[in-house]
């Protein structure tokens, strides 16, 4: 994957990566809550050796600088830590005590900062006091020469304060800024890590060359979703300057192109699972073949949950399941809709439905159709959940595999494909359905259609500064 390919996955699964900071500012801020606030109060010791002459500065200076990291651990010993306590100085355990002083020798310096943190800041500074206090004396006896009648005993390393004891006027603890800091890049790093592991694990068909390289198929067209679809009874179909319709267009012109160079009169909608719009594109595409002059037929071959009577806003009791079982012709139950097109519902699912779909009298049915209409289009059940549709695609001239975008996996899809070869029918092709509007798969047909000549704009309406107009003038 690349830089472009992983701001895609960042933008396709933002809510993701957004509830990762979210998250990790929550905790945060309760973090930043539940700390116990902590001042500090820092004290800086310099360290020199006695010498009378000046060429002794140097070797005395070497000599404290080498032993910086001794006066550092020195302050955790108990010789600092034990007097503190046993005098009273103190009302601390030996641990916490040694949890709440530090030191920092200053590099390439004699110079040694002791820092020593409470809850309070009088706390901070009487603690950096005492320490203070100990730490010159241990530090002086421990660094005692022996001496002589000549030259008394006296300390080897002097131990001055030079700056402090001096409080920080801001607590060290908590560190709100920090501690958001550290939870946004925190959030970033697991929101994106989870958003290309996601993207990674799924095993959605989320493009048509994937489909196609699963299929072994062309894919059709990429049908985008339409929120503006009817739901309730009436047609399911999209407005007519729709970029639903547009593809779906596109489904019809490359099936016609297929049928001028065979015969192509019956034709199979189905899919692998259910859910993925198989009845609505069989309806839809009904429909924009009655468009073109066509004398079109649409049979609800779904027997066990016929839809397209609802869909059209037909009756529903009677259809193919009827004629199948005898009770009625095919002129008895078949509807008119509109100039062109006409309906075989489903009727009464039957007990029996992939008998009677695979009977001798379906093949009667399939033969009459097919010389009574121009174009028959058959909404098939789903191939994988019942062997319904793997009967009636046998049937066909030839079979459309509807392919939901982000749902439909690539097994389903494989295994959907392998169906439809094990009954010898012929995939034209396969449609991607219901893509988003916005993205890598999206058609461009509302980039196309969506600017407006003035004509069509309402009165008295003025480009603003940052529109096409304005901008195309410009230059």
């Amino acid at each position: 994957m690349g830089l472009g390919d992983y701001l895609r996955v960042a933008k396709r699964h933002w809510w993701l990566v957004a509830a990762s900071i979210l998250l990790a500012l929550g905790v945060a801020q309760v973090v930043n809550m539940r700390t116990t606030p902590m001042y500090a109060a820092r004290v800086m010791f310099f360290f020199s050796t006695p010498s009378e002459v000046v060429a002794d500065l140097y070797p005395g200076t070497m000599f404290s600088t080498s032993r910086m990291a001794t006066y550092a651990e020195l302050l955790d010993s108990d010789e600092i830590i034990t007097p503190l306590i046993t005098e009273g100085a103190v009302n601390l355990s030996p641990d916490d005590l040694r949890d709440r002083i530090s030191a920092e020798p200053i590099a390439d310096t004699v110079m040694l900062q002791v820092i020593a943190e409470d809850t309070t800041r009088d706390g901070a500074m009487e603690l950096v006091t005492n320490v203070a206090r100990q730490f010159e004396r241990v530090v002086e006896d421990l660094e005692m020469t022996t001496g002589d009648e000549e030259n008394p005993a006296a300390p080897a390393v002097r131990v001055e304060i030079v700056n402090g004891p001096q409080l920080e006027e801001d607590p060290v603890a908590p560190r709100p800024l920090d501690n958001f800091a550290l939870a946004l890049m925190a959030g970033v790093i697991v929101g994106a890590g989870s958003a290309v592991l996601r993207e990674v694990s799924d095993a959605t068909v989320r493009n048509a060359d994937a489909l196609q390289a699963l299929a072994c198929a062309p894919v059709l067209a990429r049908v985008p979703a339409d929120r503006r679809a009817p739901t309730g009874p009436g047609p399911f179909v999209s407005e007519s300057r729709s970029a639903r319709t547009e593809a779906l267009r596109q489904v019809r012109t490359l099936l016609q192109s297929a049928a001028a160079g065979a015969s192509l009169k019956t034709l199979a909608v189905t899919s692998a699972v259910p859910g993925e719009g198989r009845s609505a594109t069989a309806c839809s595409l009904a429909l924009l073949f009655a468009e073109t002059g066509r004398r079109v037929l649409v049979v609800d071959a779904e027997l066990r949950h016929p839809r397209l009577a609802t869909f059209l806003g037909r009756e529903s009791s009677a259809g193919l399941s009827t004629v199948l079982t005898g009770t009625a012709t095919v002129d008895e139950v078949i509807q008119p809709w509109g100039a062109g097109l006409w309906l075989l519902a489903g009727g009464h699912p039957p007990p029996n439905p992939s008998e009677l779909l695979s009977s001798p009298r379906m093949t009667e049915v399939v033969d009459e159709v097919r010389r009574r209409f121009d174009v028959v289009i058959f909404d098939c059940p789903p191939l994988l959940p019942v062997t319904d549709g793997e009967v009636v695609a046998a049937r066909a001239d030839g079979v459309l595999l509807v392919v939901r975008f982000s749902r439909t996996t690539g097994v389903q899809v494989t295994a959907a494909v392998r169906a439809l070869n094990g009954v010898n029918a012929t995939l034209l092709g396969c449609v991607l359905n219901m893509v988003p509007r916005k993205g890598a798969e999206a058609s461009h047909f509302d980039e196309y259609v969506s600017p407006r000549t003035p004509a069509q704009r309402r009165p008295g309406f003025k480009p603003k500064w940052w529109s096409r107009e304005l901008i195309g003038a410009a230059w």
